[in-house]
């Protein structure tokens, strides 16, 4: 099996033992590591992976709102939302008009949500019921 093969599978195996908070941080992972090397392309002036990656990082984002549920989440799933949107926002203004600026604005506001998140996952170890409805 190459390197390529057994990455996939280490992939594949992590996300289907993984708890669903689990998973909101493995998007966020993704959807930053596209940022960050969109931002990349974009100083190296590599226009076509520059879009590509920054659309790869769009879909992530607006694969996160896609399952943001507004009547039970209440303000929170709201507030994410509204979060959400800056970001995709962000992503495609900077993607236009190359400015990294942009980018770095996404993913300031990813990386914390990304830590709440993170530390969700940490206490849910401790105590599962806290996350039984949170993704």
């Amino acid at each position: 099996m190459g390197y390529g093969k057994g990455a996939q599978a280490y992939r594949q195996n992590a996300v289907m033992g993984a708890s669903p908070v689990q998973l909101v941080v493995m998007l966020y992972d993704g959807a930053l590591r596209f940022m960050e090397e969109g931002k990349r392309a974009m100083v190296a002036k590599d226009l076509e992976t520059q879009n590509f990656k920054l659309q790869r990082a769009q879909k992530i984002v607006m694969e996160l709102m896609s399952t943001l549920n507004l009547q039970q989440g209440g303000e929170i799933a709201r507030n994410l939302l509204g979060l959400y949107t800056f970001v995709v926002n962000e992503l495609v203004d900077g993607n236009i008009s190359d400015n990294p600026a942009k980018i770095d604005n996404a993913m300031k506001t990813m990386s914390e949500l990304r830590e709440g998140w993170a530390e969700l996952e940490k206490l849910s170890k401790n105590n599962p019921e806290l996350t039984s409805n949170a993704a």
